[in-house]
């Protein structure tokens, strides 16, 4: 209970550690935002006058103070470009980044788990050469060149999708779904790849331990010592990093939605910073951030779960 106590205040201290810096860092940027939401028809009254209606002549501490009130009770401000409430506007550009980072997730998992438990003995055999030479190359293909890839493949020749005609979530969701498996293909791959590497040399390092040798001098399967004894303390590892590579799957969402043409946070989040609309990109940041930082506290509770003494050092 304290361990999970303890791991939520700092969730929560993180959060308003990263709320201040995505707020401190728009003041440091050149440009004033009134004068861009004038353009041509900006002139010092009017500056002045659009200033105040939207807060910014007010001390910096108070205006942060005021959006993160406004941010716990559901208020995101309103978007400078857009002319709409910041939570309007994410919300369905937040459901269709959660999607494709949800398949992400899932392909990674489905495919790196099992397969890097197996895959330790192709790693220690004649092959073991070519299948680190494939898991580097893989690991080395960002994901827009991925993309591009499969939206040429994929889209234009085999028509599995239209590139740039994403279908609506929810009128469609079928449609949409089939569309962003293919942009959360481009992300998982190289973390496939490095789950599988991570993964085959945790296997490899405990089938090398004492505990394993007894065992199977013992009489002992050495499929059932891996399956029974080796899987269990080679999940803890890949579950952390499951975790950390939630940070990478936003990131690389970032950069896929834009080859894509995916109506997405990471898309939103670009086009907000090239306007300078402030509160939109502030709220995504926080949002992004949280995503992250949630993701990496689930697998912390989950390896508890998973080993026990993690919960018990935890608390102590």
């Amino acid at each position: 209970m304290k361990s999970m106590l303890r791991r939520v205040l700092m969730l929560l201290a993180t959060m308003l550690i990263v709320s201040f810096l995505t707020y401190a860092a728009f003041e440091l940027i050149s440009g004033d935002p009134a004068e861009a939401m004038l353009g041509t028809q900006a002139t010092p009254a009017r500056v002045e006058a659009l200033r105040k209606e939207l807060g910014l002549d007010a001390p910096f501490l108070v205006r942060y103070a005021r959006w993160l009130l406004g941010f716990f009770s559901g208020n995101l401000g309103v978007s400078y470009s857009y002319k709409l409430p910041v939570a309007e506007l994410i919300a369905p550009k937040l459901a269709v980044t959660l999607w494709m980072c949800l398949i992400s997730f899932i392909i990674i998992s489905v495919i790196s788990l099992p397969l890097g438990v197996l895959s330790y003995q192709s790693a220690v055999g004649r092959f073991g050469w070519l299948h680190t030479t494939l898991n580097q190359f893989f690991m080395a293909v960002p994901p827009f060149f991925t993309g591009i890839l499969i939206s040429w493949g994929c889209g234009v020749i085999l028509r599995f999708f239209t590139p740039g005609d994403f279908p609506d979530l929810h009128a469609d969701p079928a449609g949409a779904l089939r569309y962003l498996f293919f942009a959360a293909v481009c992300i998982a791959i190289p973390r496939v790849a490095m789950m599988l590497r991570m993964m085959r040399s945790t296997v490899i390092s405990e089938m090398e331990k004492d505990y394993v040798q007894t065992a199977i001098s013992r009489g002992n399967d050495r499929q059932g010592v891996l399956v029974g004894h080796v899987l269990k303390n080679s999940l803890v590892p890949a579950i952390t990093m499951l975790g950390q590579t939630m940070a990478e799957i936003v990131a690389g969402g970032i950069v896929v939605e834009q080859v894509f043409g995916i109506p997405g946070l990471g898309r939103l989040l670009v086009a907000s910073i090239a306007n300078r609309d402030y509160p939109t990109v502030q709220a995504v940041v926080v949002i992004l951030a949280f995503w992250v930082v949630f993701a990496g506290m689930a697998a912390d509770l989950v390896n508890q779960c998973i080993d026990p003494r993690l919960r018990l050092g935890g608390e102590s």
